[in-house]
């Protein structure tokens, strides 16, 4: 492990701190991928990604899709062609600049979404629940301040996104 990443101030983490957050991260995973297998049968693993990120975001073009997958455009264009036709993703044009097309969830494209975040959550629940009412404070103020020292900023993308902001 490259330590000089650690500035001199802060203490190096126990093994024990570093093994625990992974076991959880492996765990957290494991309901990703859950979510995502109840899906796979309407969309693929790009597909899923562009309705997260307009879920997250809200209308994106398709260069903010793009740019977001990592894609040339008309890789992009392919993906977004695919979830319209599905009826997941509706196009309009940009109110602002009618030389861009708009890219908006539709209702059926919102529902997957919200079930994908859905059954997250709820598998998430199912583990805590599982775990002694007592150190439940203890676990959500952890997190939270292990979020914060990463900066706050999770995910958007629909493979990992656990939808803690949704």
């Amino acid at each position: 492990m490259d330590r000089s990443a650690i500035p001199d101030r802060l203490p190096v983490p126990a093994g024990r701190e570093v093994k625990a957050v992974m076991a959880a991260a492996d765990v957290l995973l494991r309901v990703v991928a859950g979510s995502v297998a109840e899906v796979e049968d309407v969309v693929n693993t790009p597909q899923l990604r562009v309705l997260v990120l307009i879920h997250a975001r809200g209308p994106q073009n398709l260069g903010g899709v793009a740019g977001e997958l990592g894609v040339h455009a008309s890789n992009a264009t392919r993906i977004c062609d695919r979830l319209v036709a599905a009826g997941l993703l509706e196009r309009h044009e940009d109110p602002a600049d009618r030389r861009f097309i708009r890219l908006e969830l539709s209702g059926k494209g919102n529902d997957l979404v919200n079930a994908v975040l859905e059954h997250r959550r709820q598998a998430i629940a199912e583990v805590i629940a599982r775990m002694p009412a007592g150190r439940r404070p203890a676990l959500a103020a952890a997190l939270e301040a292990f979020a914060a020292a990463a900066g706050g900023q999770g995910t958007s993308d629909g493979r990992f996104t656990l939808g803690a902001g949704s």
